[in-house]
């Protein structure tokens, strides 16, 4: 027996899943299909270099059918809705395509014109987004003729993929208006839904304190409302204002619309309730889910989704066997964080436990959450590692689905060398998660 085995979304979590299943089975066991609208794969880390002039599109855009290994089927069609009891998807070109295991990696979509104004007068002009290979590049060209004003940054509201992206925005934009010699003339603000620079309290007080360094303001618990291009204006729902000459907005995200038109499968933004250790969705056994697409406790972040598809591929082929499924993804996470001036620093996190101090992937490491230049450079090596190592779905020797333990300080001398109350390590402190 032949295994049907649809993966809709051809993106970092559906080809790293296609691929790692091609390798688990034949083509003569398993028919591996994966849909995505389009084909064009875009390296998303390597948006937030363009508007600085360190990436280029060209560079970070391929065709995602060259992704894909040998055997496995790709189709080029945006999704109308999936029938989960009848086991079949229906495409926008009329076909429809039955299987056995659904895997639903359709990431997150931007969603700009939910927020009153985003998208109205001074859009791509003086309100854009670097979150779309489209809205990066015309940032590009705004920043490169801005000397003089306040450049605003805001994440509308969580959650976002990549949750640090805006803060590294920030950094390397106090970089580059140095280097122009205007950096006295533009002000930063970085404005937040959060009532803190991140979510988590250890990396919160340790991104707090570089934008305080860098002389950027932070503005917190701001929810946005509207976007006034005209006036330049964030006016939040409590009626607060926040003036900009330039602003750079993350818009809502949500998940794929096909999902919202599919009874059962995803929630009311329109991503699919799954469980957090083993992938699988709550909507029926044979639906999985991996990366963005997820209702996951964890980030949105390329990271997490090639810790999950060991987790999603093992489950897959225990599904088909009639096996028990392993509850083995701890939600582990990591994010190289650009702090400009050829420096960034590095968290190592999951589900249970936020970022800590120490060195990573061991004792023998880079640092973690210090900036340096050893994290800039690996942080630029990443996109080699994107399309050759994580992509393929191969497995990087001693760096498993599981945070590692080794290399990291806990208790007190953690919390010292982050900035901590240590009585925050034992349940003492006041601060929550």
């Amino acid at each position: 027996m032949t295994h049907r085995i649809v993966i809709l979304g051809g993106g970092t979590g559906g080809t790293l899943a296609a691929n790692r299943l091609r390798r688990a089975y034949t083509s003569s066991e398993a028919e591996i299909t994966v849909v995505d609208s389009n084909d064009r794969h875009v390296y998303q880390p390597g948006l937030l270099f363009v508007p600085f002039g360190l990436a280029s599109l060209d560079e970070i855009v391929r065709p995602r059918s060259k992704q894909l290994r040998n055997g496995i089927n790709f189709e080029t069609s945006a999704v109308d809705h999936v029938d989960i009891a009848a086991d079949q998807v229906h495409l926008a070109n009329g076909r429809e395509l039955d299987y056995d295991v659904l895997v639903v990696a359709t990431g997150a979509v931007l969603q700009p014109e939910e927020t009153e104004g985003m998208t109205g007068p001074g859009w791509m002009e003086r309100v854009f987004t670097f979150y779309s290979p489209e809205g990066a590049g015309a940032l590009e060209g705004a920043f490169a003729t801005f000397s003089e004003g306040r450049v605003v940054v805001n994440p509308i509201d969580m959650p976002i993929k990549c949750p640090v992206a805006p803060l590294e925005l920030c950094f390397l934009a106090d970089w580059y208006f140095t280097e122009r010699g205007v950096r006295e003339k533009v002000q930063l603000t970085y404005v937040t839904p959060l009532d803190a620079a991140f979510t988590m309290p250890t990396s919160a007080r340790l991104l707090g304190h570089m934008l305080t360094e860098r002389g950027i303001e932070l503005v917190t618990e701001f929810n946005t409302g509207e976007v006034d291009g005209k006036g330049g204006r964030l006016i939040s729902y409590d009626g607060r204002e926040t003036p900009f000459d330039l602003a750079v907005v993350v818009p809502l995200h949500s998940g794929a619309e096909y999902v919202g038109r599919s009874p059962g499968l995803g929630d009311d933004l329109n991503f699919v309730p799954s469980d957090e250790h083993t992938l699988q969705s709550r909507a029926k056994p044979n639906v999985f889910a991996i990366g963005d697409a997820t209702n996951l406790p964890t980030s949105k972040a390329g990271s997490v989704t090639h810790f999950e598809g060991e987790t999603l591929v093992r489950n897959i082929q225990a599904f088909l066997d009639h096996r028990e499924l392993l509850a083995s993804f701890d939600g582990h996470s990591n994010c190289f964080i650009e702090a400009g001036f050829s420096k960034a620093l590095l968290i190592d996190f999951n589900y249970d436990t936020e970022p800590l101090p120490g060195r990573f992937p061991a004792k023998i490491g880079v640092p973690l959450m210090k900036e340096s230049r050893l994290n800039h450079l690996g942080k630029l090596m990443f996109q080699w590692f994107y399309w050759h190592v994580l992509l393929p779905g191969r497995d990087i020797p001693g760096i498993g689905s599981s945070m590692p333990q080794a290399g990291k300080e806990i208790g007190p001398k953690a919390a010292q060398t982050a900035g901590r109350d240590p009585g925050l390590e034992t349940g003492q402190g006041s601060e929550e998660v």
